[in-house]
């Protein structure tokens, strides 16, 4: 199971976090999930830059990817990611409170895989967690890393 991607969630919401990580833990995936709380910090582990410089290479089997964030936010980090021939590949899911269709809409357009409105009832927040989880860290088959960009 070397070859197991991790999973990078990046929510700036203890409580959110929280939920996410128990949801996925109950999905019993074998992939490690990265946390990071705001956008720079995300970047960062997708870039191998900053603390990150030293982890080992690879890209992650999902980013979910909160939009209102620290920093830099999610839309930006969507953006950067997206437009890097190096990392367009990486699945993004936008999982966000957000219900503004402009927010829906430029993430569509910065090229999101999915766009997720967190459930606000626990259980529905907590089923929502476990499909992302299962069918991103196991049903989704990515490309491979040596998968040449194209421009």
């Amino acid at each position: 199971m070397a070859d197991l991607r991790p999973i990078l969630l990046v929510e700036d919401n203890p409580r959110d976090m929280e939920l996410t990580l128990a949801a996925l833990s109950r999905c019993q995936l074998a992939n490690e999930i990265v946390v990071a709380r705001d956008g720079a910090e995300a970047l960062d582990w997708i870039y191998r830059q900053g603390e990150f410089a030293e982890r080992p290479p690879g890209d992650p089997a999902v980013v979910l990817l909160d939009l209102k964030l620290p920093k830099v936010d999610g839309l930006q980090v969507l953006q950067q990611v997206k437009s890097d021939p190096q990392q367009r590949q990486i699945p993004i899911v936008m999982l966000t409170s957000s219900r503004e269709e402009r927010d829906l809409v430029r993430s569509y357009q910065s090229g999101v895989n999915a766009f997720v409105v967190k459930p606000v009832n626990f259980r529905d927040f907590f089923e929502a967690i476990q499909d992302l989880g299962v069918f991103w860290g196991i049903l989704n088959v990515p490309p491979p890393p040596t998968a040449a960009p194209t421009t």
